[in-house]
């Protein structure tokens, strides 16, 4: 069985990244348009924006798998192989950046009802009115938290020799880990060009890098092959089949949605 995963995932990754690229808008940004198409509502206003194109996320969702795609790039360099999860007060902390994220996102989505179906949800009064300022910090902490837990969850899955110590550990590590990404976000929040353009491309990094780890995991458990790794090079075929899948699920559902909307653009409201 291995001898014939070594030949079959290599070619089912070369053709599902063909496949990809053929069906995704041309240009480096129109690939992670389509990246971002299969995840996100990409609804213009509630996007940032390279002079008149838009970002390949909305603001939230740029702040979220930003976050979450550089809290495992850091976590990997600073901690690769730390397997514990979140001490407890981590997770309260965690959880709490999880109930804003979902408090601002519910405040926006009524907002949006209301927005585009007059009178719809009249009796249920907005808290504020949402803005991508809110949006992306929001996101920020959600990311954070995601790439926390499955950065635990893929190590705990992965190897042989477990340390079990968990790479967030105290309120220092939390602290480090939310001013670096806070820091971004406020860079973000600049509007620059020469920020927004690296930022398209790291959020959609944050999209991969999220799904190929979690695909990788089930992969591992499909194959029976749970803690069995030294290091990455021996994972090399698990680590492709979640890449694969990832690109396949993403494939799937710009399709489906290509053929429901007929347009690369936003999920057509009203």
């Amino acid at each position: 069985m291995q001898k014939i995963t070594r030949w079959i995932i290599p070619l089912a990754a070369l053709f599902a990244l063909a496949a990809f690229i053929y069906i995704a808008p041309p240009g480096l940004l129109g690939k992670a348009d389509a990246v971002g198409y299969a995840i996100c509502h990409r609804i213009d206003e509630r996007s940032f924006h390279l002079h008149d194109r838009q970002l390949p996320m909305c603001a939230r969702d740029t702040g979220t798998f930003t976050s979450a795609g550089l809290t495992l790039l850091i976590l990997a360099l600073s901690k690769p192989k730390y397997a514990g999860m979140p001490s407890k007060k981590i997770i309260f902390a965690l959880v709490a950046f999880f109930l804003a994220w979902a408090f601002d996102g519910a405040n926006s989505y009524l907002y949006l009802i209301k927005q585009t179906y007059d009178g719809a949800l009249s009796q249920i009064p907005n808290i504020y009115i949402p803005n991508n300022t809110l949006r992306l910090l929001t996101g920020t902490g959600m990311g954070m938290g995601m790439g926390a837990t499955l950065f635990a969850a893929f190590n705990q899955t992965a190897w042989k020799k477990l340390d079990m110590r968990p790479a967030l550990k105290d309120w220092r590590d939390l602290g480090t880990l939310v001013g670096i990404l806070y820091l971004v976000a406020l860079v973000i929040l600049s509007e620059s060009i020469i920020v927004l353009y690296p930022i398209a491309f790291i959020s959609v990094f944050g999209v991969l890098a999220l799904l190929s780890l979690i695909f990788s995991v089930v992969w591992m458990m499909i194959m029976r092959q749970e803690n069995s790794f030294t290091n990455l090079k021996e994972m090399w075929i698990a680590l492709s089949a979640g890449l694969t899948l990832a690109l396949i699920m993403l494939l799937v559902i710009d399709l489906l949605r290509l053929r429901m909307t007929g347009t690369w653009g936003a999920f057509p409201m009203g």
